[in-house]
């Protein structure tokens, strides 16, 4: 019991020892253990020496009382619910925790000296009397060797260089091809550089000489010689026949020296911060590190309001089918760089004074250099996949409006596609710079995990949406090549009648929407799942939805099916000329429901399959056409017949002709006597839609060739012979007026069978 009592008092001591000022205990008795309890206020000033008084006037029963009921007010106070902050109170702890951060390091500004010179010191004494000057000389030396071996590599490749001929950018494909081989060699020579930099020094420079000559060789030397190995090759500024961008030479320059410049900076900028803490002078000592970063950004934006006019020119390309939506990006491409620089800036400050120690040590990796390199790219690779669609683009199929249609739907659909593409890149690669496993994160999250469902969900858009431009792509292709092929209406003649397209011409834009519709739905419930959201209701609803459109709308299911049996009876294509119960057109446009027609004369008449009683298709194969010539009584039809013979022979030498007869022009004959003349026939078969261009020429040569002949053209004559009249030239009134009305009744005879 002595035992147990000493434990629960050493315990209740603790307890006491931990209580807040002034808190109220009951149950302390002042004298016996039977005594009734009384309150008592422990003072602010409690010792040990008094909770050991305290305690030995207590029971043991007392003593568990009292531990008891301060366990259960510390069990309390636990599971009490904490206060999550909101969103604005968030924000604003971290802007004044911004602010108080910029408010030191305007205090720190007088360190910065001392604080850089307490570094250098640092630095020297690590090293022997005379031994930094030593490790100078024997950098520079490592120097030196590399360069000569770099030099030397360069004059060996030299002599297997093919000699420029002036043809380097005569073509993408050459210029590239130069430009990359130029990079190459470029290249090489920095790696062998760098090797025999780093071999020499191996041998001659101390660990601590080579803690700092690493660094410093790579940020300072190399990294600024591979930037501007990458700036030639894109911006070529001393070649403007080699450019890949569109840019003045002024620009071009401008923005080369530049982008060595920023290289340089940057490349201090990690440099010195690494170099501080290496010497004994943390990040947060000086805030270098801070006018540094600043120094960057403030670089950035100087570059890119200098340069906006260069830059957009650049961002426009040479492009003469750009959109729109490229004019507005390649205008607000300088003002997008200026952003990017002051919130890349600004998330850096935050983590910095508000970010866990996790990512601050992130900070050294510098990802916000990375992001801001992509962010900055992003356009430029835009400008890039533009510019190779349009010079690896096959050339466009066949002639015409609807060809230059296909072509541009192409060239759009891979620039839509690189486009997506890019952006996952910039999206990867700006992830692994901030060391974010996106595809881990999707697939951890399954649509429990927010971040994760986003993610799943926008991976799953963008897989359907590369999905839908490329079943476009492949239609738009093969609808262009089909469409172009065929012979379209001959406009010149004014009448319809075309040859039309293919069957898989009138099919494949069917082909399309069907597979565009399914693609969007697929997926659309794919990504809505991957957001958590439940789909079988959906998918419930839809059913419903479609059995109430079966039994609801008959018609319009009588319209689909009919439809689908035309199709497959291959009864019409777009493009033919048909007639449908007396409504004659060429089949422009074909739905699932309908069918349009263009009248040759411009009218367009829509047509529910389920309304068509029959369908005549005057464009199928060949076609034939029959022509009536009215010759004199006294024509020689023998003579006709050789003239309609050579004309024949004759159209199917021209070139112009030929292809579109399948048999040539003949006579056929006298069809038939009336009172003018004999009528003779003539026929041809060709080939639909070049059978008005044909019947065309053929009547302008039977004209000429008859008129050659002596042969007229039969015409109406009224004869009135009158007794007795042997002048015309003196006629009577009386005998006009009789000449007038054998006139007019001889025109009533010719009108009354017409009619």
């Amino acid at each position: 019991m002595f035992h147990l009592k000493r434990v629960l008092a050493a315990l209740v001591a603790t307890v006491l020892l931990t209580l807040p000022a002034q808190a109220q205990l009951a149950g302390l008795p002042t004298g016996g253990g039977d005594s009734a309890p009384s309150a008592v206020v422990i003072p602010e000033d409690l010792t040990p020496e008094m909770v050991d008084d305290m305690v030995a006037r207590m029971s043991d029963d007392q003593v568990r009382s009292l531990l008891l009921d301060r366990l259960d007010a510390v069990a309390q106070a636990q599971q009490a619910p904490t206060t999550e902050k909101s969103l604005v109170t968030k924000i604003q702890d971290t802007g004044m925790a911004v602010l108080v951060g910029w408010g030191s390091v305007l205090s720190k500004v007088p360190e910065l000296i001392s604080g850089q010179g307490l570094v250098l010191e640092n630095f020297s004494n690590s090293f022997e009397s005379g031994g930094m000057l030593k490790m100078f000389g024997f950098v520079l030396l490592a120097l030196l060797a590399g360069l000569a071996a770099e030099r030397l590599t360069m004059l060996v490749i030299k002599r297997w260089q093919r000699p420029e001929t002036g043809e380097e950018g005569e073509s993408l494909w050459a210029t590239v091809t130069f430009l990359f081989r130029r990079f190459c060699r470029e290249l090489l020579g920095l790696v062998v550089f760098y090797v025999v930099l780093r071999t020499v020094g191996r041998q001659i420079l101390s660990p601590e000489a080579l803690s700092f000559a690493g660094p410093f060789v790579f940020y300072l030397i190399w990294i600024p010689r591979l930037g501007a190995a990458i700036s030639r090759f894109v911006l070529a500024p001393a070649r403007s026949d080699l450019r890949l961008v569109n840019i003045s030479d002024h620009w071009a320059k401008y923005l080369h020296r530049n982008l060595i410049g920023l290289f340089l900076l940057g490349g201090f900028t990690l440099f010195i911060v690494g170099f501080n803490v290496a010497n004994g002078l943390p990040m947060g000592e000086t805030r270098l590190g801070f006018w540094l970063n600043t120094f960057v950004h403030l670089y950035v934006i100087v570059i890119a309001w200098r340069a906006r006019e260069g830059l957009t020119d650049m961002m426009l390309g040479t492009d003469p089918d750009r959109s729109e939506f490229d004019v507005r990006v390649a205008n607000i491409y300088p003002y997008m760089a200026i952003g990017v620089s002051v919130i890349m800036w600004l998330l850096v400050e935050v983590i910095v004074y508000a970010g866990t120690p996790e990512t601050l040590a992130l900070l050294g990796k510098a990802p916000h250099y990375t992001t801001m390199f992509w962010l900055l790219m992003a356009p430029a690779l835009d400008t890039l996949i533009r510019g190779m669609v349009r010079h690896l683009l096959p050339p466009m199929i066949g002639e015409g409006s609807i060809a230059e249609k296909a072509y541009r739907s192409t060239k759009r659909s891979y620039i839509r596609i690189g486009r997506v593409l890019a952006g996952i890149f910039v999206v990867l690669q700006i992830s692994d710079a901030w060391n974010l496993d996106l595809r881990s994160v999707a697939a951890a999250g399954g649509g429990a995990d927010f971040g994760g469902a986003i993610i799943e969900f926008l991976m799953i858009i963008a897989i359907g949406y590369i999905l839908n431009e490329l079943v476009a792509l492949w239609v738009n292709r093969r609808l262009a090549k089909e469409q172009t092929a065929a012979a379209g209406p001959d406009d010149a003649a004014g009448e319809g009648g075309g040859a039309g397209g293919s069957r898989l011409a009138t099919v494949l834009p069917l082909v399309r929407i069907s597979a565009q519709v399914a693609i969007a739905t697929i997926f659309g419930l794919l990504a809505l799942g991957a957001l958590g959201i439940d789909i079988t209701p959906l998918l419930a609803g839809a059913g419903i939805l479609g059995l109430a459109i079966g039994f609801g709308a008959q018609k319009l299911v009588t319209d689909i099916v009919s439809g689908v049996f035309f199709l497959i009876d291959d009864a019409f294509r777009v493009g033919e000329y048909v007639d449908v119960g007396g409504t004659t057109g060429t089949v422009e446009k074909i739905s699932i429901r309908s069918m349009q027609l263009r009248h040759h004369r411009g009218p367009v008449h829509t047509i529910p399959y389920g309304e068509v009683p029959k369908l005549t298709n005057y464009s199928r194969d060949w076609v034939i056409m029959k022509l009536k010539f009215t010759v004199p009584f006294d024509t020689d039809p023998n003579k006709v017949k050789k003239i309609f013979k050579r004309i024949g022979a004759d159209m199917m030498a021209d070139p112009l002709f030929n292809e579109g007869f399948l048999e040539p022009f003949k006579s056929q004959g006298v069809f038939d006597f009336d009172d003018v003349g004999m009528i003779i026939r003539g026929k041809f078969m060709a080939k639909p839609g070049t059978q008005f261009t044909i019947r065309k020429e053929i009547y302008n040569r039977v004209k000429a060739n008859f008129k050659e002949n002596g042969i007229d053209f039969a015409r109406r004559e009224v004869r009135v012979a009158i007794p007795g009249l042997d002048d015309a030239e003196h006629l009577t009134e009386e005998q006009k007026a009789t000449i007038g009305a054998a006139a007019g009744e001889a025109v009533n005879q010719q009108i009354k069978p017409e009619g």
